[in-house]
């Protein structure tokens, strides 16, 4: 079914609006809509689906594999050869024509049942209020208006106005190429604020890791972030490889050669020697149809074959044969970041505390690795046992070892926490039981911290950690002290690290107390130390991007993470150098198509891009005569990775 005009790409900047404009743009209430008014709207505005785009039958994707000038010029070759009695001529030709066929459709048709994926993000079931009564309903009958409620675990069925949250945390690192959870809100942002820094919103196919929220449907099937994505993907056009663009070339050179020769034997038998019309027509075409180099195309697909074979066992799927033959002409490279460049796993990599800086080894969730000191591996100090104590038990997530690695419960952030205590010798299991929690203030967007109650040898402490400057805040600090932590930090923010701060204070009661009261996290605390993580780099691709660069291809980073991020992972990439930087999605959409093909070329690092600025850098290097080859595991990467 066709969308209504809600689904027109003109839609209001919902992310602007308070909740009850929103509420009142839409004609909606927080209770949600009637039973009525519902069904009307799902007959007005259809389903919540995402619309495709026709798909290629099998018939279409074979004659594609014939309809090319050699195809038909050895089609008409064959044709004639049967015609002048030659049958054995005209079965060689069809069967190197039939080969080529067959060969090129069957991966094809297989390659594109793999990768059919994107309609699977919607999920199936949503809990809506109707009538202020919650029910659940198939995420399909969701109509704009509607109030739907989210919990952790939940995949989000349509784009939503937040309009009241609780501790939300939503992976949106397939959408916005954000490398963290992030904390929504209910407040309202600029109109021009990136899709990434959009906290009041919600977007279809993301997924809830903490909290709960209600949000109000401003968007569903093509008129979702989504659904624009799927239509950037319905709307690419291919472009022809290389070994496309040169077998056209020689194969309508090679047809206008044939043609030639043909009239001129036909004329010189005809004129010149005065042989019959069919005498000299089937002498013309026998040396045409052995001018006709009919192995070509069955050996030109054989070897792609080969060469697509060869990938697949690599785990690599090639979905068009002369794709193949194109990575061998590429010139540039074009990377998302998170999950492809690095490995979507936050790590930390120091701690500072008491004026002294440890580093950690190792990459992703596994607890395994060495803590070092002035670049020399050591053992953990008191104060630095204490600080991963204090991480580990303030703490809710949890790592497991199953048969794939490993893999973590609750938030990325937490669980490399987790991580980072295993490399200094903490057993989480062990610890946790050993210091059982009594209490906890669990962390909110608004107060950004998280505090714990335990029972420790030295007596009953209450443990802390959260944003640095919300733990500052609350710790007896010195000015000097004070300063001279805000410069640490800071350092580490221009690295890219995400800084957590812990701190610790006696509780009150000592052996008595079992709660933690409001006003004892307020301040007082001992300021423990910082953590500095980021979502790493992996081994494997700092080592394909120094190949590529030895191989003369340019390696371009295009994230939709934050800049700061982006130039951190860049810089240890060897992508970026000196005083270069990255530039924002907001810089490309000031610049006109000269301005916009230079930079193209010029940058090497993209943050906060939208898929569309995805697309139109790729269009931008291919018309600038470059071969692009783009890599990416997120939705906004589809449109790009189609071009």
């Amino acid at each position: 079914m066709d969308q209504k005009p809600q689904a027109e790409t003109a839609t209001p900047a919902y992310h602007a609006l308070t909740a009850d404009a929103v509420l009142e743009k839409l004609k909606a209430g927080a209770e949600g809509l009637p039973e009525t008014e519902a069904a009307r709207r799902r007959a007005e505005f259809g389903p919540n689906l995402l619309p495709s785009a026709e798909a290629e039958g099998p018939w279409r994707i074979f004659w594609r594999q014939i309809n090319n000038p050699i195809g038909w010029l050895l089609i008409g070759a064959g044709a004639l050869a049967l015609l002048l009695g030659k049958p054995t001529d005209a079965l060689v030709v069809f069967g190197a024509v039939g080969i080529n066929a067959v060969i090129g459709f069957i991966q094809e048709f297989r390659a594109g049942k793999a990768i059919e994926a994107l309609a699977a993000m919607i999920p199936t079931v949503a809990t809506v209020l109707r009538g202020g009564q919650a029910q659940a309903v198939s995420a399909v009958e969701l109509v704009p208006g509607d109030v739907v409620t989210l919990q952790s675990g939940d995949k989000i069925p349509a784009d939503l106005r937040l309009l009241r949250v609780k501790n939300l945390l939503v992976e949106e690192a397939a959408l916005t190429g954000e490398s963290l959870p992030v904390a929504k809100r209910a407040e309202p942002v600029d109109a021009d604020a990136p899709l990434g820094d959009r906290l009041g919103m919600a977007y279809s196919g993301t997924l809830v890791v903490q909290g709960t929220a209600t949000g109000v449907v401003v968007a569903i099937g093509g008129a979702t972030e989504l659904g624009r994505i799927n239509a950037l993907l319905n709307q690419t056009r291919q472009l022809e490889t290389p070994l496309t663009r040169q077998l056209a070339k020689v194969s309508s050179g090679i047809t206008v050669a044939v043609l030639a020769v043909v009239a001129v034997l036909i004329g010189f038998g005809i004129w010149v020697k005065d042989a019959p019309i069919g005498e000299a027509l089937m002498v013309a075409v026998s040396l045409a149809v052995a001018a006709i180099p009919e192995g070509l195309p069955a050996v030109i697909t054989i070897c792609l074959a080969i060469g697509v074979r060869r990938m697949a066992d690599r785990n690599a799927v090639v979905r068009h044969l002369p794709a193949v033959e194109t990575l061998g002409s590429t010139t540039v490279i074009c990377s998302d970041k998170t999950g492809t460049l690095t490995r979507n796993e936050m790590t930390v990599q120091v701690a500072w505390l008491d004026g002294h800086e440890y580093r950690f080894s190792g990459i992703g969730y596994a607890p395994e690795g060495e803590v070092s000191h002035d670049g020399r591996i050591a053992e953990p100090t008191p104060a630095l046992f204490e600080l991963l104590r204090t991480a580990l038990l303030c703490n809710d997530a949890v790592l497991r070892f199953e048969e794939q690695g490993w893999t973590i419960t609750g938030d990325p952030t937490e669980a490399a926490l987790v991580a980072a205590a295993g490399k200094g010798g903490l057993d989480a299991e062990g610890v946790r039981a050993r210091y059982r929690r009594l209490d906890v203030i669990p962390f909110e967007s608004e107060t950004k911290f998280m505090a714990t109650l335990h029972r420790l040898e030295e007596g009953t402490a209450i443990l802390l950690k959260g944003a640095p400057e919300t733990v500052l805040e609350r710790c007896a600090l010195g000015a000097e002290e004070r300063e001279r932590i805000l410069e640490v930090m800071e350092t580490y923010a221009r690295q890219g690290l995400r800084v957590i701060a812990l701190a610790r204070k006696e509780a009150q009661g000592a052996e008595g107390a079992e709660q933690i009261a409001p006003e004892a996290v307020a301040e007082g605390l001992v300021f423990a130390g910082l953590l500095g993580m980021i979502d790493p780099p992996r081994g494997e691709a700092m080592d394909a991007i120094r190949l590529c660069r030895e191989a003369g291809i340019t390696v371009k980073m295009i994230t939709g993470d934050h800049p700061t991020t982006a130039e951190a992972i860049g810089r240890q990439l060897g992508l970026l150098h000196g005083e270069q930087g990255a530039l924002r999605g907001r810089d490309l959409d000031d610049l006109d198509e000269g301005g916009f093909r230079r930079a193209a070329l010029d940058t090497h690092v993209f943050a906060r891009v939208a898929p569309e600025h995805k697309l139109r850098l790729v269009e931008a290097l291919q018309g600038a005569g470059q071969v692009v080859a783009m890599t990416g595991d997120g939705v906004n990467d589809a449109p790009a990775l189609k071009r």
